[in-house]
């Protein structure tokens, strides 16, 4: 782990003043209001030097709840409640049986913190002091720690090791020059549940974005097939859902790919036989599974990238750019939807092998430029190697560090550590498994001696196979009960689905027609009973504009696994006119009765993105 003041100093170069972009949709729109103004920025934050033309505002995370993520580290100190009468160096050095019991209350209170596996630190005390091991010491250490891990069921594999010479409790160094036996070890490693079945698998879902021929495609087949590509787009095929997609060599819809680690954190294979290895073979090995959502880049395929992006519920969001192309197209755009719906972002700059060298530094000052700009208030954090890979992963959903990896898909450079880095994300915290069931629908299927089949992802709650749930809202607002008799979750049946998962449903004597995307399932207990609304207010955000929004005014409104029409009826504006940059109070009408909760994040665009906000109130 980094000491505090390195930390500090990695913060204070890595945030050196930047103006602001001038051109581009999304981002720089967000720029040019100061929609993130550093007053109102976490205390990672620093005050950027920017001169804006405008006055200083509310900060968007602030009036919208935008920026509302967990500190990473607020839970942590919980974790490390257990144990107060020894230090954390004598439990691992002297495994006495008490020592033992104390280590593994603490590995399971920090599992259960992790949703199933933590990242743990040998060599370091509970209050980030160094212990300053020898290697005998160090493998005395990894021993009781694989020792209590197995009590609870749990493997170890290690991320990263390092040596380091001696430090004293403020982390200074007491000699110069150590000779070999003063050299100390320190190392993390991952402790990840064996799942005793399916449904205790952990899953993380990524959404893959950027501008068209930025290689996202031919890297997921990279990751997921794991054969390196020719240059010509062989890996990517397999990925591809229709012919046309095929033969021009563009994503044109939602295409999903999983990549799976086993307990020991080591990549499940993907070949089998000489065939590509089924769903439900992966996941009966596998501990962890990262669902891929791979969306389309082309502009003209813009209405099916922004409902992957709200209605698949991402907890991670891949940038893809390529290195010969820079930040073209549909890039920033891309990117600020990330910012506006608050998912934190990754960026992978593909195609290096190919790159002349200049070429490569100008994507890069280009790129670190945008991710500090005041529109964004990231800071960039290019990964090199392992160590990297730990200390960035663990920092990651703090929402202010931005990694960036350079790989090539064809050469294999820089895959290790986007792997590794996969591997070792944390696990969203933000479901709620003890609320009343809410369950999105993104897709509907008519499958063939099943039925009906719904797809989508359980928001609150758990869903048994059995389960009478509310399915709405219809036509007229109404939601009719429905039984759901089988539940799978990656192709593979399971008896309950659990809040943060995504599962299909096959449902009891119900058409496939009278589904729709956008509709719900909830909790047959919920009172009153729901009901679908035609009318909301909200409190909105206009980015752009060229002319002026008013009355009867019309978008297309994303809100979750909604995707419809919406009207303006009326604001809190004298004037009842909107322009670039103003937030107001406005009340929308579906064109068919959707579910919506206060709260609730939502975009509407005319063709590219025009304004957020969020759902204030349901009128009717």
């Amino acid at each position: 782990m980094l000491k505090k003041d390195e930390r500090k100093e990695g913060k204070r170069s890595a945030e050196t003043s930047i103006p602001p972009i001038d051109n581009g949709p999304l981002v720089d729109k967000l720029n040019a209001l100061n929609l993130n103004n550093s007053s109102s920025s976490t205390s990672t934050s620093v005050s950027l030097p920017v001169k804006l033309e405008t006055p200083a505002q509310t900060s968007l995370e602030d009036e919208f709840d935008l920026n509302d993520m967990d500190d990473p580290l607020a839970g942590f100190e919980a974790q490390r409640s257990g144990i107060k009468d020894l230090s954390l160096k004598e439990q691992l050095l002297n495994p006495t049986e008490t020592n033992i019991e104390s280590l593994t209350t603490l590995l399971t209170a920090r599992i259960r913190e992790g949703s199933g596996e933590t990242l743990f630190e040998i060599g370091i005390e509970e209050d980030g002091a160094p212990m300053n091991l020898t290697d005998a010491e160090y493998q005395t250490a990894l021993a009781t720690v694989r020792s209590a891990a197995a009590t609870v069921g749990a493997e170890v594999a290690i991320m990263y090791e390092k040596n380091s010479t001696p430090t004293n409790a403020s982390g200074e160094a007491t000699v110069e020059g150590p000779a070999p036996e003063d050299v100390f070890k320190t190392a993390y490693v991952m402790i990840r549940n064996k799942p005793k079945s399916v449904e205790e698998l952990l899953e993380l879902r990524v959404a893959v974005v950027g501008n068209v021929d930025a290689g996202k495609s031919t890297l997921l087949g990279v990751l997921t097939k794991g054969v390196l590509d020719d240059g010509r787009g062989k890996a990517r095929v397999n990925l591809f859902r229709h012919k046309h997609e095929i033969d021009s060599g563009r994503t044109s819809s939602v295409g999903m790919e999983i990549l799976g680690f086993d307990a020991k954190s080591v990549p499940v294979p993907t070949m089998s036989h000489g065939r590509n290895a089924p769903w439900d073979e992966i996941c009966g090995k596998a501990a962890k599974v990262l669902s891929f959502i791979d969306l389309a880049g082309h502009e003209r395929y813009l209405k099916t990238t922004v409902f992957g992006m709200t209605g698949c519920a991402p907890d991670f969001v891949m940038l893809m750019i390529g290195s010969n192309a820079g930040i073209v197209g549909m890039t920033k755009e891309h990117l600020g939807l990330s910012l506006a719906l608050g998912v934190p972002v990754l960026v992978v700059i593909t195609k290096i092998d190919m790159c002349p060298p200049n070429v490569l530094e100008n994507t890069v000052k280009q790129l670190t430029k945008i991710l500090k700009s005041a529109g964004c208030r990231k800071i960039p954090m290019f990964v090199k190697s392992h160590e990297d890979v730990v200390v960035t992963a663990g920092n990651f959903v703090s929402d202010r560090i931005c990694p960036i990896f350079q790989v090539s898909n064809v050469t294999g450079e820089g895959l290790d550590l986007l792997k590794n880095f996969l591997n070792v994300l944390p696990i969203s915290q933000k479901y709620n498994k003890e609320e009343p069931v809410e369950y999105q629908i993104t897709d509907t299927f008519s499958v063939p001696f099943v039925g009906t089949v719904v797809s989508g992802v359980v928001m609150n709650g758990i869903v048994h196979a059995g389960d009478q749930l509310y399915l709405g809202p219809d036509g007229n607002g109404a939601f009719q009960m429905v039984t759901v008799k089988s539940i799978q979750r990656k192709r593979l049946n399971v008896p309950l689905a659990c809040a943060g998962q995504s599962a299909s449903f096959g449902l009891k004597k119900i058409r496939r027609s009278t589904i729709r995307k956008g509709m719900v399932m909830l909790d047959k207990e919920t009172t009153p009973p729901p009901r679908g609304c035609r009318e909301f207010e909200a409190e909105i955000l206009v980015l752009y504009h060229s002319t002026t929004i008013g009355h009867k005014y019309q978008a297309m409104l994303h809100c979750g696994a909604v995707r419809q029409t919406a009207r303006v009826l009326a604001m809190d504006k004298p004037d009842q006119i909107l322009r670039t940059g103003d937030r107001a109070t406005v009340r929308f009408q579906f064109l068919q009765p959707a579910y919506l909760k206060i709260g609730a994040r939502l975009i509407f665009r005319e063709g590219r993105t025009k304004g957020i906000g969020k759902v204030s109130k349901i009128v009717a």
